[in-house]
């Protein structure tokens, strides 16, 4: 798996792409994003698919910059939106989150093929 992401990563004709974040020369933060297009709005949006922070360097920083850095990013490119989803349980998670977003009102689905 990690091979597989890390390739795409590093792949310029493959849409997923990384953003590390660093503490004294320490990396202590990656997220994973990726464009996805939104047929009702014609436009294209950005879901970040992955945000992992160090348990020892949550709380610092990490997490909204990495976030911030990918808006900055969605900005530039004229995206509309960052997306992402998260477990209803991670609450430490969404307290940054309801701070740095809105929480949409659609329930996910996932159909296992």
């Amino acid at each position: 798996m990690r091979a597989t992401v890390w390739g795409w990563i590093h792949d310029p004709a493959y849409q997923t792409s990384a953003l590390v974040a660093e503490e004294g020369g320490r990396l202590v933060g990656l997220a994973h994003y990726r464009p996805f297009a939104r047929p009702l709005s014609a436009s294209t949006g950005g879901f970040l698919d992955d945000l992992f922070v160090d348990p020892a360097a949550r709380g610092g920083g990490a997490a909204e910059a990495l976030i911030g850095a990918i808006a900055e990013e969605g900005r530039a490119k004229g995206w509309t939106v960052i997306r992402w989803i998260t477990a209803e349980d991670n609450y430490r998670a969404r307290a940054l989150y309801d701070r740095l977003a809105e929480k949409t009102r659609w329930a996910t689905y996932d159909l296992k093929l």
